[in-house]
């Protein structure tokens, strides 16, 4: 029997990264036209949102498996497995039943970072699915640093050419303290992954900005001064609004993004609402 193949349609946000899919639902296996078609999309837009699913744990996780083999999460980030049978996939979420929270990161804003970036080989891609949303709050921002860099003023980018970066490991997107961490106010010293401001995306080979977080980030070889200096000039420079997209959460929208060439942020929200999402992340390989 032939395959019936899904007709899909992409529409860009209009901003300078983003794409709404449309026609599918994801709960129904993919055939491999469609597949590409996604990962065609996904190249080109960064970020790719799926919006109506009303998707089982076990269907996520399958369409997860389609952008690469899963990596198992950084716990205290992002939280405990929903299900035993599924480590893979984690939850956040801000809400407490009986005492214990559900998920990670709180109801907290998380500052600009790309995904695990302290790692030697951080993740290809995230997926985020929304099963609970507060009326207000809670949006996610993200910048394209393909063009983040392509923007760069012609000195700038001299001064970032073959710079290494230090990714820190000892605090989290919102500030705190990694579960088995020490405090440590010096990025010289404090623990981290090592790897180039400008990275060469392995699939499109295009050039990105790569610098994880700005918190205790530290460019080697630099005084600190001079390296927080150069540091707040580039993060100024890629949150600008022309470089971004905001994502206004409703219930059953998945995203996936690519943390190869994209950072993002979570504005905070009321602590009094719920929002609960699962999580999943590709694994990916040392950036060079």
């Amino acid at each position: 029997m032939s395959a019936i193949l899904n007709k899909i349609t992409v529409t860009p946000s209009g901003a300078a990264l983003g794409a709404d899919i449309e026609g599918l639902d994801l709960n129904i296996p993919l055939d491999q036209h469609t597949r590409s078609e996604i990962m065609d999309a996904w190249h080109s837009h960064l970020v790719l949102r799926f919006r109506g699913q009303h998707l089982t744990d076990e269907s996520f996780v399958k369409f997860g498996r389609g952008f690469g083999e899963l990596d198992l999460p950084y716990s205290s980030i992002a939280g405990k497995p929903r299900r035993p049978g599924l480590p893979e996939m984690t939850v956040i979420s801000n809400i407490v039943e009986n005492g214990k929270p559900l998920g990670g990161l709180g109801n907290f804003e998380a500052a600009w970072h790309t995904d695990m970036s302290f790692r030697e080989s951080p993740p290809t891609a995230s997926l985020l699915y929304a099963i609970e949303i507060p009326p207000s709050g809670g949006d996610t921002w993200f910048s394209n640093m393909y063009l983040a860099y392509e923007t760069l003023p012609e000195s700038l980018k001299k001064r970032v050419e073959g710079k290494m970066c230090k990714h820190d490991h000892t605090y989290n997107s919102s500030g705190r303290l990694r579960e088995g961490m020490t405090e440590n106010q010096d990025p010289r010293t404090s623990p981290g992954a090592i790897h180039p401001i400008v990275r060469t995306h392995p699939v499109t080979r295009k050039k990105a900005l790569y610098l994880g977080r700005r918190l205790n980030g530290y460019i080697l070889g630099m005084e600190l001064s001079e390296s927080d200096a150069l540091l707040d000039e580039l993060w100024a420079h890629l949150s600008r609004k022309e470089l971004t997209w905001t994502q206004k959460w409703s219930v059953g929208d998945l995203l996936v993004w690519d943390n190869q060439c994209t950072v993002h942020y979570r504005e905070s929200f009321d602590n009094n609402t719920r929002r609960l999402l699962r999580r999943l992340q590709v694994k990916g390989t040392k950036p060079y």
